[in-house]
């Protein structure tokens, strides 16, 4: 009952900046889940309010890989955009056992390093649940931009861990915000699953 409370007294205090952040997040999401272009403006411009307000939380790791998201943003503008002959050049498709690999080692040394970063140069007060979330989020931003179907699986794991980071930090509507980013997560995956099947068998 104490943390409804607390989510009920945290929505009500969200400010204007905040709510603006989470509705442009949530329609980014769901553009991604459709394979829709719009994802990305629409993920720009959630992606640097989060900039400031993760600093402002002292979210340190946050603050970074919504600078990484912002960037990987335009790359993946530019890659979803590519044409060959009137086709697009990018399609959704499986990550090779490679790729996988490529992934996971990609992540753990995300982690590492936002860690010792954090705890040696920081006064932030969860090194290790920051620099874990972002960690996966850089993983799933890089995956994204790629069209791999697996940058939702990353994606999810990043909303799992963000929804009480965000909370206990008192960013109320943000945890939320994860926790609509979670099911979506699950939905897309299912969406582009069935998408990279209709591309085989087409």
């Amino acid at each position: 009952m104490n943390i409804w409370q607390q989510f009920l007294d945290g929505l009500f205090a969200t400010g204007w900046l905040e709510f603006v952040a989470v509705v442009f997040g949530i329609a980014s999401v769901m553009l991604s889940r459709k394979e829709n272009i719009w994802v990305y403006p629409t993920g720009i411009i959630n992606t640097t309010i989060y900039i400031y307000l993760s600093f402002l939380g002292g979210l340190y790791a946050e603050a970074g890989v919504n600078f990484y998201y912002t960037v990987m943003s335009v790359i993946g503008w530019v890659l979803w955009t590519k044409k060959s002959e009137g086709q697009p050049v990018l399609h959704i498709s499986k990550s090779t056992q490679l790729e996988w690999r490529n992934a996971l080692v990609f992540f753990a040394l995300c982690w590492a390093v936002l860690y010792l970063i954090l705890k040696k140069f920081t006064d932030s007060t969860v090194p290790v649940a920051d620099s874990f979330a972002a960690a996966a989020a850089y993983t799933a931003m890089w995956l994204m931009a790629r069209k791999k179907l697996e940058n939702w699986i990353w994606w999810s794991v990043t909303n799992v861990a963000s929804i009480p980071l965000y909370f206990i930090k008192g960013y109320v509507f943000t945890s939320f915000q994860y926790v609509v980013f979670l099911v979506l997560s699950v939905l897309g995956y299912l969406e582009w699953r069935r998408r990279t099947m209709n591309y085989f068998t087409a």
